[in-house]
């Protein structure tokens, strides 16, 4: 058993060119399954022929097998050195992914040209070992059949099964260290393509807003909508929809282009009611105000082709109601819908009055023009609050639909341009 061992040593040391400094690369061969007896030889066996009688023939066969095992400790005694030399370096193999500068020669089979994947040179591990096992058991087979098992010392024997005992646990260190490599590979790569997707997504969100080119602002609220032609298909739509209210605040700046009236601003459907609030000029008729279709009509002049700040508040009690231009209180009223809830649900479209919800335009009352800083609150703003606003010394974004460019969409052919300034819209007046 011990020149099997022996044997996959010398095997070993085939492969590296002499002595190395410490941190050389070492090839290491496997022993071909071919070569299971090569450098095993049995102790001869005496003829069977019936010359000598059986007593000299045990006699003999002992002798020999004593000088085997001589010569055998001999050879243990010599090569314990080289055993120890190349134990170190079989903890120095190292598995290579193939890019290194072990180069895989034809018919060879080395540590270098393991296949990339870990699970597979801990197979080809196993393997080997079970191969060792597999001759070890051969061997003892063999001896077995030619001499009596009782003849071979059990020294030696136990010599050989810890020999063996030690490789094996050699070869089971190196597969918990490919293990543990496999398993570091592995979490490096993840961490690796993670950072990589991470890095990818920002360059697709930035490509994005290069791409949107006049529908990205620096700020969220500066920018219009333009609504150019008079259509029942140009229109804005708020994303956010209204919750239930019992007040409300509605600013705007808008500048119309159509004469005569200025169409709708916006309009506010719920299910079963499209008129649920809606801001409207229609032909000569004067600027009115529907709260749950029933209608108010506002002192408010705004169809100059100029820019004009618009505020309208309403509350439930009692149905009040009050109109601002340009941040001065123009008129107030009483009785419109008076303790009606604004129904919560509904669609909010910029430049359009909604026969169902979130359709059936008239082109005849579409908004023709710009509009800008469309915000709603839940309350009624205070008139000191209003002319802030209005003379631009306050920004004061709505509470339940602020004016932000990612919360309005556009359709058939309504667009989003960067707005003139405040200051510049109050020179317009």
């Amino acid at each position: 058993m011990l020149p099997v061992v022996a044997g996959l040593l010398l095997a070993v040391a085939a492969g590296a060119e002499g002595r190395r400094a410490p941190g050389s690369r070492f090839v290491c061969t496997s022993l071909p399954l071919d070569a299971a007896g090569a450098g095993c030889p049995l102790p001869p066996v005496p003829a069977q022929g019936g010359s000598p009688p059986p007593e000299e023939e045990l006699k003999a066969t002992v002798l020999q097998l004593r000088e085997t095992v001589l010569q055998q400790k001999e050879t243990i005694g010599s090569q314990r050195e080289a055993i120890r030399e190349l134990t170190g370096k079989l903890s120095r193999c190292e598995v290579t992914d193939g890019k290194g500068p072990w180069k895989k020669e034809k018919g060879k089979d080395t540590m270098g040209d393991l296949p990339r994947d870990p699970a597979q040179v801990i197979d080809q591990l196993s393997r080997t070992m079970q191969t060792l096992k597999d001759r070890l058991e051969s061997l003892e087979h063999q001896l077995r059949a030619n001499v009596s098992y009782a003849a071979l010392p059990s020294d030696l024997r136990e010599m050989l099964q810890r020999r063996l005992g030690d490789l094996e646990r050699q070869l089971l260190s190196k597969v918990a260290e490919l293990e543990d490599e496999k398993s570091l590979l592995h979490n490096e790569t993840s961490a690796h393509r993670q950072k990589t997707e991470t890095a990818l997504n920002a360059l697709l969100e930035r490509v994005s807003e290069l791409e949107k080119g006049n529908s990205a602002f620096k700020s969220p609220d500066e920018f219009k909508v333009s609504l150019p032609l008079r259509t029942n298909y140009l229109y804005g739509k708020i994303k956010k929809t209204l919750p239930e209210l019992y007040a409300f605040t509605v600013c705007l700046w808008l500048r119309s282009s159509a004469s005569p009236g200025i169409g709708t601003p916006f309009s506010y459907a719920v299910p079963g009611q499209a008129n649920e609030i809606v801001l409207i000029e229609w032909g000569n008729n004067p600027i009115e105000l529907l709260i749950n279709d029933k209608v108010a009509q506002l002192p408010l002049f705004i169809s100059d082709g100029k820019w004009h700040h618009i505020c309208i508040t309403w509350t439930t009690r009692d149905g009040m109601w009050e109109a601002f231009q340009d941040g001065e209180k123009l008129g107030t009223g009483e009785n419109l819908a008076p303790w009606h809830p604004i129904k919560p649900g509904g669609v909010l479209i910029l430049g359009q009055e909604q026969d169902t919800v979130g359709g059936r335009f008239d082109a005849t009352q579409a908004f023709v023009g710009e509009m800008s800083q469309f915000n709603i609150w839940d309350r009624v703003l205070k008139a000191e609050d209003i002319m802030n606003i209005a003379n631009c010394s306050t920004n004061m974004p709505g509470n339940i639909i602020p004016w932000v460019d990612n919360n309005v969409d556009v359709f058939g052919g309504a667009t989003k341009w960067p707005v003139e300034t405040c200051e510049e819209r109050l020179l317009d007046l």
